[in-house]
């Protein structure tokens, strides 16, 4: 039987040195640049296609087209949605002919994030509406590359406040009033208690 500990109520718990320094020292953004930019250039290029593209931006009907086949469910084997409320969700879209101007905001906003991205500006916001495309895309049935660029997306996510400190949010964050800075109170370490 593993021992049960207590933390005392008010006490903090650290994190680990590793993770502290990877998520919150500027020194670790020249480690979150690499992932960074190439996040940003899978968004770019993917964007690229799409915004040259009449059938996503003039009518949306390359967009249709995904949605339908993501909601069809084939006689043998499994459909692409695995969740009948997601299929609910894309089938309300298609009754809607909301593809019409949805495959605008899916093209451009791919490119909106992968431009924050590779430029550094609010990089853990682009990094989260990446996040949020690639699980909707997840979500409808295409893996492809999504679920790495999901992980990669998190990690951006949570190394908000120095994934972009080697770009724009170098000058971003301090100007909004988030410099990088230590708390003026250090956190009380958690002592485990054995019950």
């Amino acid at each position: 039987m593993s021992p049960k500990f207590r933390i005392p109520r008010g006490s903090t718990i650290a994190d680990a040195p590793l993770v502290e320094w990877l998520f919150n020292s500027p020194r670790a953004g020249l480690i979150w640049l690499v992932p960074r930019l190439w996040l940003g250039y899978w968004w770019v290029d993917a964007a690229l296609h799409k915004v040259s593209n009449p059938a996503w931006v003039d009518g949306g009907q390359a967009l249709k087209g995904y949605w339908t086949n993501a909601i069809a469910i084939p006689e043998a084997g499994r459909p692409p949605i695995a969740f009948d409320w997601y299929r609910s969700f894309i089938q309300a879209l298609l009754e809607v002919e909301a593809y019409t101007w949805f495959g605008k905001v899916v093209a451009y906003g791919e490119l909106l994030v992968g431009a924050a991205l590779v430029i550094g500006a609010f990089a853990g916001i682009a990094a989260l509406f990446g996040a949020l495309m690639n699980w909707n895309f997840m979500m409808a049935g295409s893996a492809s590359t999504n679920p790495v660029l999901f992980v990669v997306a998190i990690g951006l996510i949570l190394a908000w406040k120095v994934a972009g400190h080697y770009g724009a949010d170098y000058f971003l964050l301090r100007w909004l009033g988030t410099p990088w800075k230590a708390s003026k109170r250090s956190p009380q370490e958690a002592e485990f208690v054995p019950v």
